[in-house]
């Protein structure tokens, strides 16, 4: 299990993310629209992976547990897809 400051450290990168994502869609922002959304799509995927591997201890479990969850999101990701495919 990880002490203190790894858990403290984790948690002022995820503030520093957090503040990022809502510095892209600032009006003096350089970024486009549509990179703005890519970034803020790449930080929530960042945000995601610290807390599930440090925070849900994802990290210090069996790898067929990840590999478990990585085809759940798939699965729910395939169902997104499809329903917003039906209702078009």
């Amino acid at each position: 299990m990880a002490d203190v400051r790894t858990y403290t450290l984790i948690y002022v990168v995820l503030l520093v993310l957090g503040t990022g994502k809502f510095l892209f869609f600032m009006d003096a922002s350089p970024l486009t629209y549509n990179m703005a959304l890519a970034g803020t799509f790449a930080l929530a995927v960042a945000k995601t992976l610290l807390i599930s591997g440090y925070y849900m201890h994802l990290l210090e479990e069996p790898r067929a547990i990840s590999y478990m969850m990585v085809i759940a999101v798939f699965m729910v990701f395939l169902l997104t897809i499809a329903a917003g495919y039906s209702i078009q």
